[in-house]
C-alpha cells in the first residue's frame, strides 16, 4: 500500500510542467492580437463602418418614432371621445397593436438587412435614411401634417387645446381679412420693419409679433388718439420697469415717442415685460399689454377671480377686449406669411389651409 501511494504521488519525469507566463509576457501578448486585429481591419475602415452603422441606427430611431406619433395622432383623431367602446378601448388596442407591430418591423428589418448586405454594405444605411427623409418629408410638407397635429393635441392635454382654440379664432380672422388693404398695411409698414426688428432683437421677441401689434394699434399710420396714445404702437401708460429697460438698449439721453424707433424699443420692452409676467401665455401677454397697468392690470384682474390661464380666464372677458390677441396674431400670421411667400395667401385656396397652419402663428409655436 505504502509503495502504491509513492507511486501516485510521483510526477514521471517525461512531463514537462508549463511554465507561468509573467504579466509582460500576457500584456505582449495581447499587443501582438491588437496589431493583427488592426493589420487585418485598418482604423479609417473601422470609422467608415461605424459611420454607416450610426446612420442606419438614427435613421431608423427617427422612422420609427415619427411613425408612431403619426399613427397615434391619426388614432387619437380617429376614436376621440369618452365613450368606453366607441373610443377608449378602439385606442388602447391600438397602442398595443402599434407595440406589435414595432418588434415585427424591427425583426424583419435584421433580416432585411442580412440580405442587403450580401450585395453592397452601403444599401441598409441607404435604406434606412431613405425612410426616415420620406416620412419627415410627409410631415412636413404632406398629408400627415394634420396627424402629427393630432399627435400634438392628444399629448398637450390643457394647454394644447386652449393653444389651439386660439389658434383657430386667428386662422378665422385671417380668412376674414379684406386682402386688398391688409397688403396696403403691409407695404406701409416696409418703412418701420428695420427699427421694429431691431427691437424685437433687441428683447427676443418675434419681430412678425411685433409688426401685428403695431399693425393692430395704428394701422402704421403714427398719430396721437383721443385716448392718449401716441405714435406707431399707441404707447400710454406703461410699466416703469420696461421704460428703463428701453432706455438702456436704445442708450439715448432721451426718448421720444414720436420717434418711430423709440416708440418700438417701449412697445417691445412692455410687451415682454407682461409675457413675463404672464408666465409666456401669448394671449393673456397680449391682453396685458392693451389693458395695460391701470388699476393694477390684467393680473389683479386675474387674482380677483381667481384665473390662472386662457381657460379659466374665458368667462370673465366679457367686458375685456378679448379680441386685441386674436387681431394681433391674425396680422402676425399675415407678415410671416408675406416674409416666407412673398405674397398673401387665401386661406381656401387648394392646400393653402394645411400650409398656412404648417407655417404657423408668430408666438403660439404651431408650424413644425
Amino acid at each position: 500500500m505504502g509503495k502504491i501511494a509513492n507511486l501516485s504521488n510521483s510526477k514521471p519525469d517525461n512531463i514537462a510542467l508549463k511554465p507561468r507566463r509573467k504579466r509582460s509576457q500576457i500584456a505582449h501578448t495581447n499587443k501582438g492580437r491588437v496589431r493583427k486585429w488592426l493589420r487585418k481591419y485598418p482604423f479609417s475602415e473601422f470609422k467608415r463602418k461605424l459611420l454607416l452603422l450610426s446612420i442606419e441606427i438614427l435613421s431608423l430611431c427617427v422612422t420609427v418614432v415619427l411613425t408612431i406619433m403619426v399613427l397615434l395622432g391619426y388614432s387619437a383623431n380617429r376614436f376621440s371621445g369618452t365613450s368606453f367602446f366607441g373610443s377608449l378601448l378602439p385606442f388602447s388596442i391600438g397602442v398595443v397593436v402599434l407595440i406589435v407591430a414595432t418588434s415585427i418591423f424591427s425583426i424583419g428589418w435584421w433580416r432585411l438587412r442580412k440580405r442587403l448586405q450580401v450585395h453592397s454594405k452601403l444599401l441598409p444605411p441607404i435604406l434606412s435614411l431613405s425612410f426616415a427623409l420620406v416620412i419627415t418629408w410627409s410631415i412636413i410638407h404632406g398629408q400627415l401634417t394634420l396627424a402629427y397635429g393630432d399627435f400634438r393635441t392628444l399629448i398637450g392635454g390643457k394647454e394644447e387645446a386652449g393653444r389651439m382654440a386660439i389658434a383657430h379664432q386667428v386662422y378665422a380672422a385671417y380668412r376674414r381679412q379684406n386682402v386688398t388693404q391688409l397688403q396696403k398695411m403691409i407695404n406701409r409698414a416696409e418703412e418701420y420693419r428695420q427699427a421694429i426688428k431691431d427691437a424685437a432683437n433687441a428683447f427676443d421677441i418675434d419681430s412678425n409679433l411685433l409688426l401685428g401689434i403695431a399693425a393692430t394699434e395704428s394701422s402704421f399710420i403714427p398719430r396721437d388718439s383721443n385716448d392718449g396714445g401716441r405714435g406707431l404702437f399707441q404707447i400710454n401708460q406703461v410699466p416703469r420697469t420696461a421704460v428703463a429697460q428701453a432706455h438702456k438698449h436704445l442708450n439715448v439721453e432721451r426718448i421720444s415717442l414720436e420717434n418711430p424707433r423709440h416708440n418700438a424699443f417701449i412697445a417691445a420692452a412692455t410687451f415682454k415685460h407682461y409675457l413675463t409676467e404672464m408666465k409666456g401665455d401669448l394671449f393673456l401677454a397680449l391682453l396685458a399689454y392693451n389693458i395695460g397697468p391701470v388699476n393694477g392690470g390684467l393680473r389683479f384682474i386675474m387674482q380677483q377671480y381667481g384665473a390662472s390661464d386662457f381657460t379659466t380666464i374665458q368667462p370673465y372677458l366679457q367686458t375685456l377686449p378679448r379680441d386685441y390677441p386674436i387681431r394681433v396674431l391674425s396680422y402676425s400670421l399675415a407678415f410671416r406669411l408675406w416674409q416666407a411667400e412673398g405674397k398673401l395667401l387665401s386661406y381656401e385656396e387648394g392646400n393653402n389651409a394645411t400650409y398656412i397652419q404648417r407655417v404657423g402663428i408668430p408666438g403660439l409655436h404651431t408650424g413644425l
